[in-house]
């Protein structure tokens, strides 16, 4: 008994010190973009557009090994939902070469993306149930088994990362000094298992903690409904090639705070610019938020440039802030072995604001639009245009004050015409 003990303790302590050896530090960044009226209510919504991803992310469309989900039949296109899980990557950084494996779970969700290929998908089914251990999956997760985390250093020939000419919301991520992660794991036809990360992405209906109201005067309201502080938040206005943001350092639990009129031109805390200055300031801005939650000035500088186009060049208003690291974990428990000795996760929220004057004048001109009126049909498409991925839910939006009946229907109707580069 006593030996069998001793070993027990000597296995521990060779665990522990094994452990301790590693030296690793696993970084992760990510996105939950969520849709708004005026109110402050959530609205369903299912993008017009995706963000382009390169051909060699791996979906419910080509999930290798046979895998089939029962939820995702149809396709992420087809998935009308309260938030978008965009673009998480992990990041390791170790002193040796060593072996992980890493466990997502989504309760709330599903997971629609993913790269380099993961041991577990779920849920999923099997088509072929040899063609993989553990194919048939039934709980919404992600899980990678047996990936070799190699620093710069300990490799005499680095693997060439694979890429094509698509996913603009992809290659900016590896510009980082992160490890490589290989996996041996390859779907038939595959030509990499290499990547600087682990990324993946999904779609779920949930609450996030932060309201935002606007007011038929374009007054800003917003409202921390969760039990933590929310920090560094960015209040973003964009029209015309001119950008405007205020910042706040962070937000109470359960306190409202009216913010900014988006129509004053007041600039004591209302920094307004034309676009390539703005989203010089604002960059510098964000970037300093993320580094201050423990991102690396690469990994900051990685996640912004990302979201460039989106974040700080689309038209609209939004609001950008910091999730705290418990609601995180909640939503998206993470399991790493060897356990790190640092882990730094920090997920961006995304509230963007389709506002009362923004779903009038959509509402005006599609009226007008539906009965002849050609000025107000060329309107309406660029406003659409300028609304990208959120056209289709502003035009249920905008059809509450017109006519359900038929008014939706031409809405819906000029969304090809929108898709269409615009000759301006």
């Amino acid at each position: 008994m006593k030996s069998k003990f001793m070993s027990a303790l000597l296995l521990a302590l060779g665990i522990t010190f094994a452990h301790a050896q590693t030296n690793l530090t696993v970084h992760e960044w990510g996105t939950f973009t969520s849709l708004q009226g005026g109110n402050g209510q959530l609205i369903s919504w299912r993008p017009l557009k995706t963000s382009e991803l390169p051909g060699f992310v791996y979906s419910w469309t080509n999930p290798g090994f046979g895998r089939f989900s029962p939820v995702m039949a149809g396709g992420k296109g087809e998935m009308i939902t309260l938030q978008r899980m965009e673009t998480p990557v992990i990041y390791f950084y170790s002193s040796t070469t060593l072996n992980a494996d890493v466990s997502v779970k989504f309760p709330k969700g599903t997971i629609t993306e993913w790269y380099p290929q993961a041991t577990q998908i779920g849920p999923s089914l099997s088509i072929a149930s040899n063609s993989i251990p553990d194919a048939a999956t039934p709980d919404s997760l992600i899980v990678w088994k047996g990936l070799v985390v190699s620093p710069d250093h300990r490799i005499q020939q680095p693997p060439k990362l694979i890429s094509d000419n698509t996913g603009n919301h992809y290659y900016a991520a590896r510009k980082t000094d992160s490890d490589i992660v290989q996996t041996a794991l390859l779907s038939p036809g595959s030509p990499s298992g290499s990547e600087k990360f682990l990324f993946y992405r999904g779609a779920g209906s949930f609450e996030t903690p932060l309201k935002v109201t606007v007011d038929t005067n374009n007054r800003v309201t917003v409202e921390n409904k969760g039990p933590e502080k929310l920090s560094h938040l960015f209040l973003v206005s964009i029209h015309k090639s001119i950008g405007a943001y205020a910042e706040m350092d962070g937000l109470t639990p359960g306190n409202s705070v009216p913010w900014r009129n988006l129509d004053s031109a007041a600039i004591d805390d209302w920094k307004r610019f034309p676009l390539p200055e703005f989203q010089y300031e604002i960059v510098t801005r964000m970037q300093s938020a993320l580094t201050d939650q423990g991102l690396s000035a690469p990994e900051a500088e990685a996640m912004v440039k990302t979201w460039l186009d989106s974040w700080f060049t689309e038209e609209g208003e939004r609001v950008l802030y910091i999730l705290p690291r418990t609601w995180t974990d909640e939503t998206l428990p993470l399991t790493i072995t060897p356990k790190p000795d640092n882990l730094v996760r920090v997920m961006v929220g995304r509230a963007e604001i389709i506002t009362p004057k923004t779903q009038q004048a959509l509402t005006d001109n599609l009226t007008r639009a539906s009965k002849g009126d050609a000025t107000a049909r060329s309107e309406a498409i660029e406003q659409l245009r300028k609304l990208g991925r959120f056209a289709e839910p502003a035009i249920n939006l905008a059809a509450v004050h017109g006519n359900p009946e038929d008014f939706g229907y031409y809405g819906f109707g000029l969304l090809p015409e929108v898709l269409k580069p615009s000759q301006k």
